[in-house]
């Protein structure tokens, strides 16, 4: 069994570095990591993107005919926001089962279990298949360290499944919607406030397509597990002072896609929608992930965490995105499970906090899942 102090050692350590993102800084912690890692037998590379911006990724076992299992979480954190904090974001504040700070469930309680995970794994007498684990810079940036890995010759191994150790209160869950986000733009006609029949008003087209989006149908049925798309117009501006008619506004719109939408296909329909009177830019993407819930490795995973919960839950799906929008392809598209052990409801939020018996149990089902997979 792991012991509370490990789990509560480990996780406040991860806590107390500061890998908000931006700036990031996760270099620190994939330091903290590999140092870790490489007493227990690991071999690891980094992957650096920028400075003080890297990836780990590291490898215990034989390479053999039998592909690897691959657990995967990121290193940075959303910033602080505004509103202040009631604990320290940076000290890992204990309260009971709580440990609090910026990333306790988002995900540093999940890299905690990993590293847990991987030092009894390490005291395995004979591994017949790889563990690797990867550690990623920059997720909460469209995967920015995922995709700079996926693009590093060598620097990830084939794998035969993955788990993302993403908020999920310890319940498996088989895929999630992608994202796609994109920049709408409406020009107009400066002119003085008080002869606006000399001017076109940049915001009024931008409230029109605004309506128009709110009403957007893509015309595809629900997903099973993952619904349908949705769309949302999450920022808007426009204008340079009130006194004038604006000429310009733009407004940023979030849209999380299913299986079967790809970013071209949307970016022309809402194109199509708006038009002429619309510039509409991708920004950026990340493709959804769904496995099959009846695949005999996600079966198992089922029965694994039912024994060690005692909970049994049919199959669901995460309502955002992951690394596994990159990391899932980059891997030869193993079947892909999300489970960890932080409150998904907790993640951004102000006064963050996660369960220290929920990471102890996150161990205990990472280690029978690699136990598993690894040694049989």
């Amino acid at each position: 069994m792991t012991s509370d102090r490990d789990t509560v050692h480990i996780t406040r350590s991860l806590v107390s570095l500061n890998t908000t993102n931006p700036p990031g800084n996760e270099a620190q912690a994939a330091s903290f990591l590999s140092n870790i890692l490489e007493k227990h037998g690991f071999v690891h590379k980094r992957a650096a993107f920028a400075e003080h911006r890297a990836s780990l990724v590291a490898y215990l076992g034989p390479m053999t005919e039998k592909p690897a299992i691959c657990f995967c979480g990121h290193m940075d954190t959303v910033p602080l926001g505004q509103a202040p904090w009631q604990h320290d974001p940076f000290a890992g504040e204990v309260d009971g089962d709580r440990i609090y700070g910026r990333g306790a469930s988002d995900m540093k309680s999940g890299l905690a279990a990993m590293i847990l995970m991987a030092q009894r794994l390490a005291k395995e007498p004979s591994l017949k298949a790889g563990l690797c684990l990867v550690f990623t810079a920059g997720e909460e940036t469209f995967c920015q360290g995922a995709r700079h890995l996926a693009g590093v010759t060598g620097a990830l191994p084939k794998a035969g499944a993955m788990v993302v150790c993403e908020p999920t209160s310890n319940r498996p869950l088989v895929g999630h919607r992608g994202a796609i986000h994109l920049e709408v733009q409406t020009k107009g006609i400066s002119a003085h406030a008080s002869m606006p029949e000399l001017g076109e008003n940049a915001i009024y087209k931008a409230a029109e397509a605004a309506l128009k989006l709110r009403e957007l149908d893509f015309g595809l049925p629900a997903h099973p597990l993952l619904g349908k798309p949705t769309l949302n117009v999450g920022t808007i501006s426009g204008g340079v002072n009130i006194n004038s008619i604006p000429d310009q506004a733009t407004m940023g719109v979030d849209i999380r896609i299913i299986p079967g939408q790809d970013p071209q296909t949307v970016l022309a329909s809402l194109r199509s929608l708006l038009g002429e009177q619309t510039e509409v830019r991708l920004l950026d993407h990340a493709p959804s992930v769904a496995t099959d819930p009846q695949n005999p490795w996600v079966q198992e995973v089922f029965e694994i965490v039912e024994t060690i919960t005692g909970h049994s839950q049919g199959p669901a799906a995460a309502p955002y995105f992951t690394d596994a929008s990159v990391l899932t392809p980059a891997l030869g598209n193993p079947p892909t499970l999300i489970l960890g052990p932080g409150e998904a409801e907790m993640a951004h939020k102000t006064d963050e906090y996660c369960y220290i018996s929920k990471i102890e149990e996150a161990v205990e089902i990472y280690t029978e899942i690699a136990r598993r997979w690894c040694c049989s």
